[in-house]
């Protein structure tokens, strides 16, 4: 007797999610447009824009934070999470803007700050209006501190913008705080709180379960208006060790820097935090958690996209590395391993808001430009997600500002010896022959744009069909429509100061580091980062071959 055929239909494969190829475009608010005036970009402006990011070929906004706060450090101080800062717009500002972005078909990620609060919060002038052992102190990191007048931090913890991580307050019994964070005034002093960044954001107390009700209220506050999900600052680091003991390692410690065994970050504990976040994402499917994870462990980095965590994990590799191709070719196989273990999606960036950027860190001027060009379309050929900076697309340089110009934290916090990173968030150049290039009315933005940006506006590279603004357009085009750029990659054998890998899809990309022409692979030219590339690959240049 035959067996019986079932009636049911094969269930339906599911859906790839759409962040799993897409390419995010990242937009430092205060430097993308200004519309009113003030010389400061504004969600308004980053509206009007809208068309320019389409033209361009994201799939996706990445905004820095718009939320209320004093920008101790430019937003990254947030004094109220379910708020837009005046200095951005308001709420129906950027309700606006996700209506006209998903109107073009353009996802908005938001930045998301769960590790600190500003100063300002609420909650933190609570805690110091409270005393010592109060549920309002609970919410932060306050303790006493060491020696026979607590006069000491309570740890030996560095700040990552440099001095202590611990300022210490004085006690309500006295003259009420004021002001900046740790100004003595007359009165008893009290307990340290911990800020491993600014002293203008204290770090909450992830152990206490207001905390994470907070959370899930500014995640649906936020999901609930249509937004397509968040970069989650400072993932890695919301857990604090038990007891936040000393560490006899800092000598290895730099300003801005991380390294595995450091105990103010990657604290087994803050998986249970990404695992009670990620079930809040369930109930939206569409929106998408993108951790930024300063662990340089492949098995370390992986636990954050395990199943129930994070969907992407920012990955830095890429903009960590030199112009050499053994390095790049170390740092892609790095980023792949990272994520095997767990089957995750691979993130590629060159450059963010905190990291040099790629013509600047490849050489500067033209060399600078050539290389930046060959690494858009290796990093574009990779499997994954792409983060793109503003600004990239149009081969811009970090600025070189003169002293008074500069605004970071970092700069005053590490005595004027860092100059931090304003230097890669000089507002964008958009049109016209001189600053501000149309990214204000004002007479000038709030950092200085250089006269030579002049050539590099996005006016005029919109009309060279040799710019890097279009070598962008063709290559995201290409991206998306092109099959061949699809499934995984096999290395192949290449000179030396080359690499070249094969996409399962059947696209080869090859790059030549090296101060001479090399000989192309096999294949025809779909793409090159030089003009006029036919049988050799000349010094500094990158091209796709089918």
């Amino acid at each position: 007797m035959s067996r019986p055929h079932s009636t049911s239909s094969p269930e339906p494969p599911a859906p790839v999610p759409w962040w799993r190829d897409a390419v995010f475009y990242q937009i430092y608010p205060r430097s993308f447009a200004d519309t009113d005036g003030d010389g400061i970009g504004d969600l308004a402006g980053i509206r009007d824009r809208l068309g320019y990011i389409e033209l361009l070929g994201a799939d996706a906004i990445w905004l820095n934070p718009v939320m209320r706060s004093p920008m101790a450090d430019h937003g990254y101080d947030v004094s109220d999470p379910r708020d837009i800062d005046p200095l951005f717009g308001d709420l129906d500002d950027f309700d606006e803007l996700v209506r006209e972005a998903h109107a073009r078909r353009i996802r908005v990620v938001m930045d998301l700050v769960p590790n600190h609060t500003s100063s300002a919060h609420p909650w933190f002038a609570a805690a110091l209006a409270a005393p010592p052992g109060s549920r309002e102190r609970a919410r932060y990191h306050f303790r006493d501190g060491r020696g026979p007048d607590g006069d000491e931090p309570p740890n030996n913890w560095p700040s990552i913008f440099g001095g202590p991580a611990w300022t210490r307050i004085t006690d309500p019994d006295g003259q009420q705080h004021q002001g900046r964070p740790g100004q003595q005034h007359q009165g008893r002093p009290g307990q340290w709180y911990l800020h491993l960044f600014a002293p203008e954001q204290p770090d909450l107390n992830w152990g206490n379960e207001e905390v994470f009700a907070d959370l899930e209220r500014t995640l649906r506050f936020w999901l609930d208006r249509g937004v397509d999900g968040f970069r989650i600052d400072v993932a890695h680091g919301m857990a604090k060790p038990d007891g936040l003991p000393d560490h006899d390692g800092w000598q290895s410690n730099k300003l801005l820097s991380h390294f595995d065994t450091d105990p103010r970050f990657n604290d087994p504990n803050v998986h249970d935090i990404h695992r009670r976040i990620r079930k809040i994402f369930d109930e939206y499917p569409h929106a998408v958690a993108i951790g930024e994870i300063w662990v340089h462990d492949p098995q370390r980095f992986a636990e954050y996209l395990r199943p129930d965590e994070l969907h992407l994990g920012f990955d830095f590799h890429l903009a960590l590395t030199g112009w050499d191709a053994t390095a790049i070719r170390a740092a892609i196989d790095g980023s792949l391993a990272a994520v095997a273990p767990v089957q995750g999606t691979p993130t590629w960036t060159l450059s963010n808001h905190d990291v040099s950027r790629e013509v600047t860190r490849f050489g500067g001027g033209p060399i600078g430009i050539a290389r930046a060009r060959a690494m858009i379309l290796v990093e574009l050929a990779l499997p994954g997600a792409v983060f793109v900076y503003n600004g990239a697309e149009l081969g811009l340089a970090d600025v070189d500002l003169p002293d008074e110009a500069l605004q970071d934290p970092v700069w005053t916090r590490s005595g004027h010896t860092d100059r931090g990173r304003d230097g890669c968030r000089v507002p964008l150049p958009w049109q016209g022959d001189r600053p501000p290039f149309g990214f204000t009315a004002a007479t000038q933005g709030w950092l200085p744009q250089p006269e030579s940006w002049a050539a590099l506006t996005a006016e005029r590279q919109l009309e060279d069909v040799t710019s890097m603004l279009s070598l962008y357009r063709s290559a995201l085009e290409l991206r998306r429509r092109r099959p061949e750029l699809s499934g995984g990659i096999d290395w192949y054998g290449s000179p030396p100061g080359c690499l070249a890998f094969r996409r399962h899809g059947g696209l080869t990309c090859a790059l030549n580091t090296t101060d001479v022409p090399v000989p192309l692979p096999p294949g025809a030219v779909l793409l090159a980062s030089t003009p006029g590339v036919d049988t050799q690959l000349p010094p500094n240049s990158a091209v796709w071959l089918l």
